[in-house]
């Protein structure tokens, strides 16, 4: 049995739809990227600049008692009170965490905007984009940048769409309209 006519065409006329939607869900949804990073890099120079703070008030601390930043970690480890033997330890896990951001901000600041969001992936604290995930707002975006994620978005979700849901759909109805074909005959 042949589908109608008018049938196919509003088929056709909600694929159209469906193709345009996705492209602009697509758009929408891709072009926030660049602003989301941008939004978790201000946050991350925050954490930086805190934490570069804190190592700071240990290093005058050290200098006070004449002593360098290691030698003030190593006599407190040597100290028989737990308190202040555990002091060393807060203070390289600083130093490590200086050196962790320090890592992932130069990185971000120094990707192409091709490769951004493959070094956000490499070295997000997961702390700090779930922070700003939470106080997040969209932006239009206005730059290149933002444009090039958006156009990537239409293409990448269209393809998604035609190639794992529309193509499966149409060649489930043509082997069952052949299969219909030949109990026919």
């Amino acid at each position: 049995m042949a589908t109608p006519r008018i049938l196919r065409s509003a088929c056709g006329g909600a694929e159209r739809l469906l193709d345009r939607v996705l492209c602009v869900c697509g758009a929408v949804l891709f072009s926030q990227l660049p602003e989301f990073m941008q939004q978790y890099l201000q946050r991350l120079e925050g954490h930086l600049d805190e934490a570069r703070l804190q190592l700071e008030h240990f290093r005058q601390a050290a200098a006070q008692s004449g002593m360098s930043l290691d030698q003030l970690m190593a006599g407190a480890a040597r100290n028989p009170d737990p308190s202040m033997g555990r002091l060393g330890g807060v203070v390289a896990s600083l130093i490590a965490r200086v050196d962790s951001l320090a890592a992932a901000d130069a990185a971000l600041r120094q990707a192409s905007a091709w490769s951004r969001p493959f070094v956000f992936a490499a070295h997000a604290d997961l702390g700090i984009a779930r922070a700003t995930w939470a106080i997040y707002r969209p932006a239009v975006p206005t730059t290149a940048e933002g444009l090039a994620y958006a156009g990537a978005g239409i293409v990448l979700v269209l393809a998604v769409y035609h190639l794992c849901v529309r193509e499966p759909i149409a060649r489930h109805l043509q082997r069952r309209a052949a299969a219909r074909g030949v109990q026919g005959t």
